[in-house]
């Protein structure tokens, strides 16, 4: 039987972390409408209210159901506006191991949200799902998603050389694709200590999220 994370919400000073519904269908297509998210990750582009549809109603409930990950939409907590996404994936439950990939709305960059999701999705991972190892890849040019794995801790294990691709725009204006080396970082239960939900001010796009 494939094991699966529990239908839960993650509560921390700022932020609820929980599963999307279709209210947040708007948000979602404005979110991932920017100019950042399509620069760095491979969401479709333009990205509709029609995908951010199928990602809400169809592909974020199987990445749980089918034991691969766990989506949760970020939003303020005080508001319940949308401020981002946090996504576990490629997990392996053998080695109670897996992936983070996250974004932040363009509105809400600066405020230290990306850090404070992804670090309270790693204490619930390491203290209640009692796993092992988290990881996280960026992209070689990507600083701020390598600050934001920084200061929640995460340590650098090395390079994967043209291990994938970035947009940019092309001498015509348009969206092409180029190659980049990936950055991998881990982070382990005893790599926490002393850590605080607070404790990052950047915001940053962890390489490649696989929206479709």
């Amino acid at each position: 039987m494939t094991s699966t994370f529990p239908d839960i919400s993650i509560s921390t000073e700022r932020l609820s972390l929980r599963a999307y519904d279709e209210e947040d269908i708007p948000a979602l297509a404005e979110m991932m409408s920017d100019e950042m998210v399509t620069a760095w990750s491979d969401a479709p582009h333009p990205y509709t209210e029609a995908e951010a549809r199928a990602w809400v109603t169809g592909t974020a409930p199987a990445v749980r159901a089918d034991g691969s990950g766990i989506v949760f939409a970020v939003s303020e907590f005080l508001t319940q506006r949308l401020v981002g996404t946090v996504r576990l994936r490629n997990t392996d439950w053998t080695v109670r191991s897996t992936e983070v990939r996250y974004l932040t709305a363009h509105w809400a960059r600066g405020e230290g949200y990306a850090s404070e999701a992804v670090l309270a999705t790693a204490q619930w991972l390491f203290q209640d799902q009692k796993f092992e190892r988290l990881e996280m890849r960026t992209a070689a040019d990507n600083t701020a998603a390598q600050q934001v794995a920084q200061k929640i801790g995460c340590i650098s294990e090395g390079v994967l050389r043209g291990a994938g691709l970035v947009r940019c725009y092309d001498e015509n204006g348009g969206w092409t694709r180029g190659r980049t080396d990936l950055i991998v970082w881990s982070l382990l239960p005893e790599d926490l200590d002393g850590m605080s939900l607070r404790g990052a001010d950047e915001d940053g796009f962890a390489a490649y999220p696989d929206w479709r």
